[in-house]
């Protein structure tokens, strides 16, 4: 072999061994290469897929057997509260699986032989109608208390079943051959095209503010609760803006209307104190929210589920 040759063999195997390297780095420390996988629904548009287990960003990520950002549900899981909303009660893989406000009131209740299970069933995005689907198709998993976690954009953010699994980047339906494509095209390219058009966040969030006519899943959780005497509660978590502007805006006062009209009981993000260092970004809770939201919650589930436990 020529001194040439074996000066490019050098340059590739270096080369190769610092990919092979990145790939490994991505893989076990940052969870790249494990996505939350998504399933698409006639019925809830799309949906976590089951029995889903990973490590992202130091974040323990799990989804039972029915697509809930919970443990696997039990034959002897006594008393059952369903916990029902998008990427806010989600929390994603930027929060651990114990930092999650469903998973602090679960534990923190147990602790005190109460049985309870508090059920995180969510999506990025989801809207009353996209949960009040899952509601529809799975049942109650026979739950003694039904809680609705939603933001003021939610009153209009309507089911479209635009095709979304395995085109929206933030919801794959199969993982990337290789750790270091998803860094690629997952983070840092559409990184790049945000700081070249400018784009609006809302636009990956897909939240729609502008659907017709007021979202079915309130109506929808308002009845089924009726029917099936189930206690039904709903938290309506405050913006960055609306904290700011110290009131909601007007989609948020047309859902407290709601609730008072028709004898839903609610907690505001202003009732419990919800401030902007409970953020980390201008919706999404950071750990200090997630945990001001259990502790809210905490006390209206002992107070509902008090015979049950």
């Amino acid at each position: 072999m020529s001194k040439s040759n074996r000066k490019w063999f050098v340059i590739i195997g270096l080369f190769l061994i610092a990919l092979v390297s990145a790939e490994i780095f991505l893989r076990l420390a940052l969870g790249l290469g494990s996505m939350v996988l998504f399933l698409e629904d006639d019925a809830i548009e799309y949906i976590p897929a089951p029995n889903q287990h990973s490590v992202r960003f130091g974040n323990k990520i799990d989804y039972n057997e029915y697509s809930m950002r919970s443990l696997s549900i039990a034959a002897n899981d006594g008393c059952i509260v369903l916990g029902f909303g998008d990427s806010v009660l989600n929390g994603g893989t930027l929060t651990d699986q114990d930092s999650i406000a469903t998973t602090i009131v679960e534990k923190q209740m147990r602790q005190t032989n109460a049985d309870i299970r508090f059920l995180n069933i969510s999506a990025g995005s989801w809207g009353p109608d996209n949960c009040a689907a899952y509601l529809n198709k799975f049942g109650s998993f026979n739950a003694k208390m039904i809680v609705l976690f939603v933001s003021s954009h939610d009153a209009y953010d309507n089911m479209t079943f635009q095709k979304t699994v395995g085109i929206n980047k933030s919801y794959p339906k199969e993982q990337y051959p290789l750790a270091l494509l998803e860094l690629l095209d997952r983070y840092v390219q559409p990184r790049l095209m945000k700081l070249i058009h400018r784009r609006n966040v809302d636009d990956d969030l897909m939240i729609n503010k502008n659907g017709i006519g007021f979202n079915p899943g309130f109506d929808f959780f308002k009845d089924y609760t009726q029917k099936n005497q189930i206690p039904f509660l709903v938290c309506l978590h405050a913006e960055t803006a609306e904290i700011k502007a110290g009131k909601f805006n007007t989609q948020g006062e047309e859902i407290l209307r709601f609730c008072e009209e028709n004898g839903i009981k609610v907690i505001s993000g202003f009732e419990i104190g919800e401030d902007l260092k409970d953020f980390r970004d201008h919706i999404h809770l950071n750990e200090r929210g997630q945990k001001r939201w259990a502790k809210a919650l905490s006390k209206e589930i002992q107070a509902t589920t008090k015979a049950c436990l």
